[in-house]
């Protein structure tokens, strides 16, 4: 209470209002898997194993680079924005086309000869930077000043550096022999691409020619169950992804190119799969989208999915891999891979145009021109019931999302839509009642609360979202001395019960046509 000393006006602020509740976003994913390399573009640090937020795909490439043979993790953010992603988190685990990061190795070199002395090493040229990037790096020398009648040729050369046959670096007037245009003391001070070291006699000029370096390559190095379970302590992998709480969906494509690449087996598939699973049920507010292996029929694939026994609301599996425009440039044709960044662009979409209510299914999936295997409707039916969502191709439709489950055993969590519905109410109420914490709990807080609370689904049924006619068909709030009796508040609780009816998805439209005589006697 304030004390009032002496007559006069006292003017007090007194907050009685509403506290409106915001729905949280839903449409943020994280992927986890490899990369081509994984440096901080502007400070040169390594980014490998640390969360980096990613909003489009020129600025994943500035950080991760392109796409890369052995990787699928480039295929499927490239994929999530396509279909409608707009901002992720991107987890290098391994790196695959060489940078300044501690899977860089071996840097690419090459040794020049002096100049009518085919056999005497001069110059040796190393990249900067370790691993296979070096091997695209051309070093071209050139002659300042050829040789005129009877003279001797200058020393001095002028130097290129190439990366892919474009020029990015060039440097005139340098020497092999001391002073200040030595090429080794140019290089150290002014090229961020490659250093020089003079092997041979000092003072004698190289060959003129183009030279490639090569011999860049990559520590051994092989991905296990821990590299992606990563550590809280050092936010790295998806321990890295717990304090960012706006992550709502796990991808990890690149747990099939650890299969594929023989560093873990099956069950060592299964054991990250679970981890993932483990990961949201524990954050809760999280969904994991899973692939499924690489080249296997349906009936394999129902196999496998009973095999694994996955049981959760907060993850969804599809079937089968896509086959998308092969981007690496090593075919100029097309490559199969997981569908799971795709899938999460869907979600993402789905989620802005409709609302995070409609199920994430039959939607076309943009940049896919086949797949795998054509899915029959017999087949289908094998795989619907045991929760593995199929991508189909209709003819005239194109290709789309042909299911909506969880892998839960659960038939009140049998949608994906219903669970990620359910994950956005909670949350968004959670963190918008933090201000009720250490409040008085009486029967105005307990109307305040119910307040607040009706107000938000009355927002979140307006959309769709609710199945009623009317608020009170579509949800309940109850808040008042029968959830929180004497001995509740004597605990410092507050209870809220909140029953909320889903729209759930027309899996199965069933017309019934039958032959009527109509009106006629």
């Amino acid at each position: 209470m304030p004390s009032y000393l002496s007559p006069g006006v006292y003017m007090e602020e007194v907050d009685k209002g509403t506290k409106p509740i915001e729905a949280v976003g839903t449409a943020v994913a994280a992927f986890i898997g490899y990369t081509e390399r994984a440096v901080d573009a502007k400070k040169g640090t390594s980014l490998l194993g640390k969360p980096t937020l990613v909003t489009n795909w020129s600025q994943y490439v500035q950080s991760f680079g392109g796409f890369v043979d052995g990787a699928y993790t480039p295929d499927s953010v490239y994929g999530y924005f396509a279909n409608g992603g707009n901002i992720c988190y991107v987890v290098s685990v391994k790196t695959l086309g060489g940078s300044s990061d501690p899977d860089a190795s071996d840097p690419a070199v090459t040794v020049i000869n002096s100049d009518g002395d085919k056999g005497t090493k001069l110059l040796q040229f190393k990249a900067r930077e370790g691993g296979p990037a070096g091997n695209k790096i051309t070093v071209e020398v050139r002659p300042d000043a050829p040789a005129e009648d009877g003279k001797k040729a200058s020393g001095e050369f002028t130097l290129q550096i190439k990366i892919d046959n474009s020029v990015v670096e060039s440097f005139s007037g340098l020497t092999t022999g001391k002073g200040d245009n030595n090429v080794a003391t140019v290089l150290e001070t002014k090229s961020k691409v490659v250093l020089a070291e003079v092997v041979g006699k000092a003072d004698l000029a190289p060959a003129a020619g183009s030279f490639a370096l090569a011999g860049g390559k990559l520590k051994e190095k092989q991905i296990t169950l821990k590299d992606y379970q990563g550590s809280v302590a050092e936010r790295s992998g998806l321990g890295g992804l717990e304090p960012l709480t706006d992550v709502t969906m796990i991808v990890v494509p690149d747990l099939m190119s650890s299969y594929q690449a023989g560093e873990i087996d099956m069950k060592g598939v299964q054991a990250v799969q679970q981890a993932i699973i483990d990961y949201c049920e524990l954050v809760r507010y999280c969904f994991a989208i899973l692939d499924c292996p690489p080249n296997i029929m349906p009936q394999e694939m129902k196999e496998w999915r009973l095999a694994v026994n996955y049981d959760s609301t907060r993850a969804a599996l599809y079937y089968p891999w896509i086959e998308i425009a092969d981007m690496t440039g090593k075919n100029g044709r097309t490559r199969l891979v997981p569908p799971s960044g795709h899938m999460a662009g869907v979600y993402a979409r789905t989620d802005g145009t409709r609302g995070v209510h409609k199920a994430p299914a039959n939607e076309v999936v943009r940049g896919v021109l086949g797949l795998e295997v054509q899915v029959t409707k017999g087949e289908h039916d094998l795989l619907n019931p045991i929760g593995v969502n199929v991508i189909r191709s209709f003819p005239g439709r194109g290709i789309r999302i042909w299911g909506a489950r969880t892998l839960s055993s659960d038939a009140s969590w049998r949608y994906i839509n219903v669970r990620r519905l359910f994950n956005m109410i909670e949350e968004s109420i959670e963190n918008g009642t933090q201000w009720v914490v250490f409040e008085p709990n009486d029967q105005f807080l307990w109307g305040r609360v119910a307040r607040d609370v009706r107000a938000f689904l009355t927002m979140v049924w307006r959309t769709g979202a609710l199945f009623g006619g009317t608020p009170d068909q579509a949800f309940y709030v109850k808040c008042d001395a029968e959830t929180n009796p004497p001995e509740a508040r004597d605990l410092g609780q507050l209870a809220v019960e909140i029953g909320i009816a889903p729209v759930k998805p027309a899996e199965f439209v069933i017309f019934r046509v039958s032959q009527w005589s109509g009106d006629g006697g």
